[in-house]
């Protein structure tokens, strides 16, 4: 909790998703790079002027997703991205690369200076849209010590979205919250069934109080459940409400993130 804090000086923060479009050699890609970068950037500076605790950036629109590995293409694009959002925000800024590459995600955050990263399939197994998705702890937390990136956090999602759990249906979420923590997390990420799709409550109560790291809202979050979820998370991290009419594939709205944000910043000030 300690490490958590240095980087986020907000209580409980509130974690804006930068949505990047289409990358290169990806199947909706419109050979408009200038355009992937302004629009990220134009994204950033409405996450600021709605007083927004920190960012993440994600190549959502990448679809369908490799698993594991993405092209040089995609890292590289997503390193220029980051240094630039990074370097117009004194923000905490993190980063997830779909699906599951985790490794190339802590090398761009090494390569752009920023402060945390989202893996998916940290410990167990599941199958995931893409496939199979096996445990990566081991490898992650080695490679981030010999990049010497130890400063950058390793958030892990735990049962996460768009995917089945038929292969761990034995052990339940608590148990997979306690394997993170053993293996080194530096905080959980829970979510939804999908991407929108409201985080149970009893499943957040329960790991909370079984581990001693942040325990994070990775999808779901929207206005009027916004107490709830601050009560019991250390952080919220939003990216469909934060959108013109709610939907993920839309720009950022200024209206939609201002009002929650007011609202986040009256329940913590009380």
């Amino acid at each position: 909790m300690r490490r958590f804090q240095t980087v986020f000086s907000s209580p409980k923060p509130i974690i804006g998703m930068i949505h990047l479009l289409p990358l290169l050699g990806t199947p909706a890609y419109q050979n408009n790079r200038e355009q992937i970068l302004e629009t990220a950037l134009q994204e950033t500076e409405t996450y600021l002027k709605a007083g927004i605790d920190a960012l993440m950036i994600e190549n959502m629109h990448d679809l369908p997703y490799l698993n594991r590995t993405v092209g040089p293409e995609i890292v590289a694009m997503m390193g220029v991205i980051a240094y630039e959002i990074k370097k117009r925000s004194a923000l905490p800024c993190g980063i997830q690369i779909l699906a599951g590459a985790n490794q190339a995600a802590l090398g761009v955050a090494a390569a752009a200076g920023l402060d945390f990263i989202r893996a998916e399939g940290f410990v167990f197994s599941h199958i995931a849209d893409e496939g199979q998705m096996d445990a990566c702890a081991g490898e992650l937390l080695r490679y981030r010590r010999q990049i010497e990136a130890q400063q950058i956090l390793v958030f892990t999602d735990i049962k996460k979205k768009h995917s089945s759990h038929a292969l761990t249906q034995d052990v339940d979420i608590v148990e997979t919250a306690q394997a993170a923590e053993f293996f080194r997390s530096d905080g959980l990420i829970i979510t939804g069934s999908a991407t929108g799709k409201q985080a149970s409550l009893k499943e957040l109560e329960a790991v909370k109080a079984a581990v001693q790291l942040p325990v994070m809202v990775g999808s779901g979050v929207e206005l009027d459940n916004l107490e709830a979820y601050l009560a019991i998370a250390d952080a919220l991290i939003i990216g469909s409400y934060f959108k013109a009419g709610g939907a993920w594939q839309n720009p950022v709205s200024y209206e939609r993130t201002a009002a929650l944000m007011e609202k986040a910043r009256r329940y913590r000030s009380a």
